[in-house]
């Protein structure tokens, strides 16, 4: 947090702050409803339409007197900021592979075919995420353990990657909102001025009526999706027999993931942690899996190395198995990670040039009543998250800039920090190049785009809070002795 600046700029005007974010926007537009791919400049599009965008504030800041030496004090910050998500993210390629070869993931996949049941897949699977993420306190360690296995899983039941990945997704930020673990449930208070349990209690009031109707709709889609049918039956009969004819399948291997869930509840660091889930599942690799290992390699050292750090394949004739058998490796990460790296440049500037604190001024400027103090807030978290690409700074900068405005008001500190994380926190996730975004499409293998429409928990949150603003149900006061 004290890393974390928002320079000012009183030379900028707010048409020109806007000017990059017009010239991005329009970028991206172009490049969604006009390029026939989506592929604009080819592989690594959104990454030159961020670096565009930043050349672009760039110049702004450049015409407005800002030096380059803050510009570029504040992107080395940006990118400083992101360096052990980064190495997280290598870890997590890691585990996919790993995880693959060692016949954790298919296990999973191969247990969970057999006992769940299709027609309530969809709302147990956010269940399952909502239970891991409020142990763990995370939502990337639940999309990087459960969430691999469950997308295997729902993929074999014929469903939708970006629906699976939706409910992954809504299950485990549920829990990344609630849980007393969390890094943003407990940044959020410590920016408005509450406590964390106060902060938690008072969460309920929207998260509660939230995750109630997420889970209703995917009770509705699953039921609607009729993926109990003969034929579909047939089909996850014989991709339980392939997995059972191409692992050795035991309840053995979820020592692996067990071991890693119980590393994070114990606070273990989150580098230590997935390290030790690659190394043991590098060991019941190579105590249970030798005949997958020769089919990557002639060598087991050779396989395990390239588990770890490539994308390989394991050689399968059911289709519906080619992308459970695609191991990750390092070099699966790549691309998310230069997206980070880009956004992380596009976002330095942005702040650097006195552009965030600028747009956010404006906000607070407008919100004359209770409701527009709650909405000017939302716009500001899910715009800093589209400019900034860090749902931290989401939550620190209009935590910072918004907290007077809320005790002038004689409202409680609660809800601003509510307000933070219904805004903030969960909508990080719906944007491509955050942080967020980023590692979630990156380890699930299912594009935002894909997702953001069944990611309901997500979206469905800042509306929700804006319903209660505007209805002013249960809106906390400060006390006069406050």
């Amino acid at each position: 947090m004290k890393q974390i600046s928002t320079p000012e700029n009183k030379n900028l005007s707010l048409s020109e702050a806007l000017i990059p974010i017009i010239i991005l926007i329009g970028l991206l537009a172009y490049n969604i409803f006009f390029v026939e791919s989506q592929e604009w400049f080819g592989t690594y599009t959104y990454q030159i339409i961020l670096l565009i965008g930043g050349a672009v504030a760039l110049i702004v800041g450049l015409f407005n007197k800002t030096s380059i030496k803050q510009m570029a004090l504040e992107v080395w910050e940006n990118l400083r900021s992101v360096l052990v998500p980064i190495l997280i993210l290598l870890l997590v390629g890691a585990l996919a592979g790993t995880w693959k070869v060692s016949g954790v993931i298919p296990a999973m996949v191969y247990y969970g075919l057999e006992i769940i049941n299709p027609s309530i897949f969809l709302p147990l699977t956010v269940i399952i995420c909502c239970l891991v993420s409020l142990s763990t306190g995370s939502s990337w360690t639940t999309s990087a353990t459960v969430g691999i296995a469950l997308i295997g899983i729902g993929t074999a039941f014929g469903l939708h990657p970006g629906m699976v990945a939706g409910a992954v997704i809504s299950g485990a930020y549920f829990g990344d909102k609630m849980s007393p673990l969390s890094d943003t449930t407990n940044l959020a208070p410590a920016m408005a001025g509450t406590d964390l349990y106060t902060h938690i209690r008072y969460m309920t009031i929207t998260t509660v009526p939230t995750i109630l109707l997420t889970l209703v709709i995917f009770s509705i889609l699953s039921i609607s999706n009729k993926v109990t049918g003969n034929g579909d039956l047939n089909s996850i009969n014989s991709i339980i027999d392939t997995i059972d004819a191409d692992f050795y399948i035991t309840p053995w291997l979820f020592v692996v993931p067990v071991g890693v869930i119980v590393l994070v509840l114990f606070r273990v660091k989150p580098l230590l942690s997935l390290s030790a889930g690659v190394i043991l599942a590098v060991v019941f690799a190579v105590f249970y899996q030798e005949n997958v290992l020769q089919t990557i390699s002639e060598s087991n050292t050779q396989s395990v190395i390239r588990a770890i750090f490539l994308e390989t394949e394991i050689p399968t004739d059911n289709e519906r198995l080619e992308r459970l058998y695609g191991s990750g490796g390092m070099s699966s990460m790549f691309w998310t990670i230069y997206l980070i790296g880009c956004a992380m440049v596009f976002g330095g500037v942005m702040d650097g040039i006195g552009a965030l604190k600028r747009i956010t001024s404006s906000l607070l400027k407008v919100a004359k009543s209770t409701f527009g103090l709650f909405a000017s807030t939302v716009a500001s978290c899910i715009g800093l998250n589209i400019l900034a690409s860090d749902q931290y700074l989401a939550i620190v900068i209009p935590g910072k800039m918004f907290k007077n405005a809320y005790e002038e008001n004689s409202l409680a500190p609660e809800n601003l920090s509510r307000t933070l994380e219904d805004s903030g926190t969960v909508t990080s996730a719906l944007i491509p190049w955050n942080t967020c975004g980023a590692f979630h499409s990156g380890v699930l293998g299912v594009s935002v785009g894909d997702y953001f429409a069944f990611a309901f928990f997500n979206w469905l949150s800042p509306i929700m809070t804006l319903i209660i603003a505007g209805f002013s149900i249960k809106i906390r006061q400060l006390r006069k002795k406050d």
